[in-house]
């Protein structure tokens, strides 16, 4: 059986904020957020770069981490993101 890879990543945008979303094919996923087709948000406030990524082997792990990093400040989201840097 062929198991799927979930991503959770982290997008910057063009105005400083971050985007937390999750997929299971982050480089499609990423372009569709350069061609404004990812989400509303990321439309309107343009992409920068793909900041950070981590990959789960359950979806409902990925879900509840997308979800847990949604809720983190943006200094702890930034906090991640300069580990993931590294």
């Amino acid at each position: 059986m062929n198991k799927w890879k979930w991503y959770v990543y982290i997008l910057e945008l063009k105005n400083g904020l971050y985007y937390t979303g999750m997929t299971w094919n982050p480089a499609t996923r990423f372009d569709q957020h350069l061609l404004g087709k990812g989400s509303k948000f990321t439309a309107k406030y343009g992409v920068r770069a793909l900041v950070y990524l981590e990959e789960h082997d359950d979806l409902e792990l990925a879900r509840q981490r997308e979800v847990q990093i949604k809720d983190f400040s943006r200094k702890k989201k930034k906090l991640l993101i300069d580990s993931f840097k590294r």
